[in-house]
């Protein structure tokens, strides 16, 4: 699928200099322009009136003709090749681009101010990207091609199932792809403002900040965005980078970069195909979704944040888990709760997913990203690992002391639970970590004595 580089010295065969490239080409008012004066140069136009040769005459000036026209088809052939390799000409049925870095009416007002706000770096046309990801403009050009029929995907797909019975796509970028996400993540999408509220990816939060917010409530309201990920399409990902301060060429490979079409794959014929089966969005495993999300909800937050301290709740919110929680002594108003949240969600594009609607009262246990909220008797910590899970892996760590076979869990996995529940409770984590420390040697003794 990559694309190959002409040679420009050997494009004419009778060359006198090497070819240049586009910017030359370009300098001399472009391809019509560039190929005349090089005709020129070359001595194949002359303004003759071929009614007054002689016939040898008139033939040897046909013959030079002929070269002419032969040469002009090979120049502008080099020409067009040197734009493909500077410029991405075209991007793929349905998407709108141009190569022109021009203004037009969606830039917003002083767009290098919003860059120098946010610490964003100025591209102003698509090689600059291209330049700034390491990348030569073909071969941005072949990670942003959109096809809605491909023989081929920059991503690798599977699906794993969800607790209510259907299955989730999973579309995780191919290491070229990978690379060009971590880069717009590092150095766009999560230097870009995001609300208060928001617990989920971001340096020094995380579940269990999220769900300590809500600690000791009274009443907890969960509600969760359906097809969270989906529904961020194309266009919202461009207005969002267009909203950024870059120009419509740049916003638009961006927004390529980090959006695809759901696919379905498909043999035929012995050729396997990759299928679109809705509009580009961003992908579940893209690096870059995480952070797109949080700053494109951002105006979502502040709606749902001044809704909760109208009515009197405290908000947060994880990826695309909505949490509110009443503290009060007075019965909280959930009816207007309810509705109002589902009017906001509504008109920022959003729709909920009705059947995970919770209402969790301090009577009964209060879950939030996994973690329970309820105040607990004995002073532990307010986001605490459900009991449940700290039995089962004390339990395995205790058999695995004792020399019994496990229940198919391996070390890694008991020790990422381990710190799993350090990141709740750092006295009781700590406690496991060690004790699986001590079983590290034991394990990788009875690994070298297993023929």
């Amino acid at each position: 699928m990559s694309e190959t580089t002409e040679n420009p010295e050997s494009t004419v065969t009778d060359t006198p200099r090497p070819l240049p490239e586009w910017p030359a080409i370009a300098e001399e008012g472009g391809i019509h322009q560039w190929v005349h004066a090089e005709l020129m140069r070359r001595g194949l136009i002359e303004e003759v009136d071929a009614s007054s040769l002689s016939d040898k005459a008139r033939k040897q000036y046909k013959a030079r003709r002929e070269e002419e026209r032969r040469v002009r088809k090979l120049l502008r052939r080099h020409a067009w090749g040197a734009f493909r390799r500077g410029n991405l000409v075209h991007l793929g049925a349905g998407i709108f681009h141009h190569d022109t870095a021009d203004v037009d009416r969606f830039d917003i007002a002083d767009p290098a101010a919003r860059l120098q706000q946010n610490e964003l770096p100025a591209l102003k046309t698509a090689a600059d990207l291209a330049q700034a990801l390491g990348l030569p403009v073909p071969r941005l050009r072949w990670l942003t091609y959109h096809r809605e029929v491909d023989s081929g995907s920059h991503y690798l797909l599977w699906r794993v199932p969800k607790r209510d019975g259907g299955t989730r796509l999973i579309s995780a970028p191919k290491p070229d792809l990978k690379a060009a996400q971590r880069w717009i993540a590092c150095h766009i999408t999560e230097r870009l403002p995001v609300s208060g509220a928001v617990h989920g990816f971001l340096t020094g939060r995380g579940t269990q900040t999220n769900a300590a917010a809500h600690a000791g409530a009274r009443l907890v309201v969960k509600f969760d965005v359906k097809d969270f990920y989906p529904s961020v399409t194309f266009p919202r990902v461009k207005g969002l980078m267009r909203k950024a301060g870059y120009g419509e060429q740049v916003a638009t490979v961006l927004a390529l970069l980090c959006t695809e079409a759901p696919r379905e794959e498909l043999t035929i014929r012995d050729k396997r195909y990759y299928v679109a089966t809705g509009p580009r969005s961003l992908p579940q495993g893209a690096p870059t979704s995480p952070s797109i999300t949080n700053t494109l909800c951002l105006k979502l937050d502040a709606r749902l944040g001044g809704l909760a301290r109208k009515l009197g709740y405290r908000y947060t919110r994880y990826a695309d888990d909505l949490t509110f929680s009443w503290r009060e002594e007075a019965d909280p108003p959930l009816g207007k709760l309810l509705f109002a949240v589902n009017v906001v969600v509504s008109d920022e594009g959003f729709e909920l997913q009705r059947k995970k609607t919770r209402v969790l009262r301090a009577g009964r246990r209060q879950k939030i990203t996994g973690l329970v909220v309820n105040t607990a008797p004995d002073g532990r910590s307010p986001a605490r690992v459900p009991r449940k899970v700290v039995r089962k892996l004390r339990a395995a760590i205790h058999n695995r002391e004792h020399g019994k076979p496990g229940q198919g869990e391996t070390l890694a996995q008991l020790r990422g639970l381990a710190a799993y529940v350090y990141m709740a409770d750092p006295r009781r984590g700590r406690e496991f970590m060690e004790r699986l420390d001590r079983l590290q040697p034991r394990s990788a003794q009875q690994s070298e004595d297993t023929p």
